[in-house]
């Protein structure tokens, strides 16, 4: 309000509303102020995904400590649907308090940027980026019924039945689908999507032998591998992954360009004061350099911790992001709308 402004204003209006100022301290204090009271009650996070996935998973390892270190409940909520878009919409409509998180992604930004020509969210106006949490590497895996044991035996097949295979994802615009889209253009070849509303879901069917394979994190791929249920042809990386170090690379299994991953991170509404901002930023940086955390993130789920990001890092590499991968996904004419 500029000085002019205040000066409309009658003298008696203002010293009638002091006693309620007076009465209702936490209206004017300052953001800074806000900040250090935040939280003092639970916050929500909103996983955009049905549970069992690897955002699911990871999110929860990661709000256990953040409710230790923030001393308040940091309460999962899975809102699966449309992608993925579902759920970070409830979040970008959500009131600008810092009780309402979204636990967004590649999928849920950059990706649906270039699928959707008209979304419920902006994802560079309407949800702020606080910090990012995990890169997920990408595998590809196939039922163990359908046959093949290598990349090139499974690219075979899906040229010698064009359209017949069928794959699952986490959600249309999902990293799985995107993935998939990559490897079967790349190929030259067809098979069928079939989107879920999460990774718990398709790992479900895929086993059942419903659909015959998918793109997802190696740490879900790894207890299938083991026991013999799924074929693990590929991870779509530079290096192989820690927790399935004998899975070849694509460039060892004889297709170097095709490259795929994922990644995720805390988002909050627009008008989110920047100090509470700060504080979950620097609170989610002490969670991840925990030893225990990024144990059980890197080591036993193969999705290796994203540290040393402030929340204007953390917005650069969003841009990087969505400059990246919206060129390459509409020149795909992947398309969901």
């Amino acid at each position: 309000m500029t000085q002019d402004r205040k000066s409309a204003f009658p003298r008696r209006r203002l010293l009638a509303a002091a006693p309620a100022l007076l009465a209702a301290p936490a209206l004017i204090r300052p953001a800074a102020a806000q900040g250090a009271a935040w939280p003092d009650r639970p916050v929500r996070v909103v996983v955009p995904f049905a549970a069992g996935g690897a955002t699911d998973l990871s999110s929860r390892i990661v709000a256990q400590k953040l409710s230790e270190l923030l001393g308040q409940p940091i309460v999962i909520e899975n809102r699966p649907g449309a992608g993925g878009t579902l759920g970070v919409d409830a979040v970008a409509k959500a009131a600008p308090d810092g009780y309402s998180f979204a636990m967004s992604g590649l999928s849920t930004t950059a990706l649906a940027m270039g699928l959707y020509k008209h979304m419920p969210y902006d994802p560079v106006k309407d949800i702020v980026p606080v910090a990012p949490t995990v890169l997920v590497p990408i595998g590809i895996a196939v039922r163990k019924g359908l046959g093949v044991s290598t990349l090139q035996e499974f690219i075979a097949l899906l040229k010698a039945k064009p359209g017949k295979l069928s794959y699952g994802s986490a959600g249309n615009g999902s990293s799985g689908h995107i993935s998939c889209v990559a490897l079967l253009q790349q190929t030259g070849t067809q098979a069928v999507h079939v989107p879920y509303r999460g990774s718990g879901p398709v790992f479900n069917d895929l086993l059942a032998g419903v659909i015959d394979f998918t793109a997802d994190a190696p740490g879900l791929i790894k207890p299938h591998a083991e026991s013999g249920a799924l074929v693990p042809l590929v991870m779509a990386t530079d290096k192989r992954s820690s927790v399935l170090p004998e899975v070849p690379t694509s460039a060892e299994a004889g297709l170097p360009g095709y490259k795929a991953y994922s990644w995720f991170g805390l988002f909050a509404p627009a008008g989110t004061p920047q100090a509470i901002i700060d504080r979950l930023a620097q609170a989610t940086e002490k969670a991840l350099t925990d030893p225990a955390v990024a144990k059980k993130l890197n080591d036993e789920m193969g999705l290796p911790p994203m540290t040393g990001y402030t929340p204007a890092k953390f917005a650069g590499f969003l841009q990087e992001e969505i400059n990246y991968w919206v060129p390459i996904v509409k020149a795909s004419g992947a398309s969901l709308d």
